[in-house]
C-alpha cells in the first residue's frame, strides 16, 4: 500500500483570497487572535496604559524620595538653629549678609 502526501498550494498574493475562502476556520481563528491581541494591548486596562502608569509611578516615587531628603536636611538645619549660636551666626552671615559690630567687609571685584 502506498501513501501519497497531499500537495499544498503555495499562498501567493494572487490566490490569497481563494486560500481564505478554503480555510474559513483558520482565517477566523487568525483574525480573532489578532483582534484579541489588539484589545489586550490598547484597551483602557491594557499593556500600554499599564506601562504608562508604571513610568508615572517611578517618577512620583523619585519626587517623593527627593522631597523626603530635602525635608530631612531642613529638619537638621532647624535643629542646629535652635540652640547653636555658631549655626545662627553662619546663616546670618551667608544668607543675610550681616556683620558684627566694628567688623570691616572687603569685597573683591571680579576681573574684567
Amino acid at each position: 500500500m502506498k501513501f501519497y502526501r497531499k500537495i499544498r498550494k503555495q499562498v501567493r498574493p494572487e490566490n490569497l483570497l481563494e486560500s481564505v475562502r478554503e480555510n474559513k476556520v483558520r482565517t477566523a481563528v487568525i483574525a480573532g487572535t489578532f483582534l484579541l491581541v489588539l484589545y489586550i494591548i490598547f484597551n483602557s486596562n491594557g499593556l500600554l496604559p499599564r506601562v504608562r502608569l508604571e513610568m508615572e509611578r517611578e517618577a512620583m516615587q523619585e519626587k517623593i524620595r527627593l522631597a523626603e531628603e530635602e525635608q530631612r536636611k531642613l529638619k537638621d538645619q532647624s535643629k542646629a538653629l535652635d540652640g547653636d549660636p555658631k549655626a545662627i551666626e553662619k546663616v546670618a552671615r551667608e544668607k543675610y549678609g550681616m556683620v558684627r559690630e566694628n567688623e570691616k567687609v572687603y569685597k573683591v571685584a571680579p576681573k574684567k
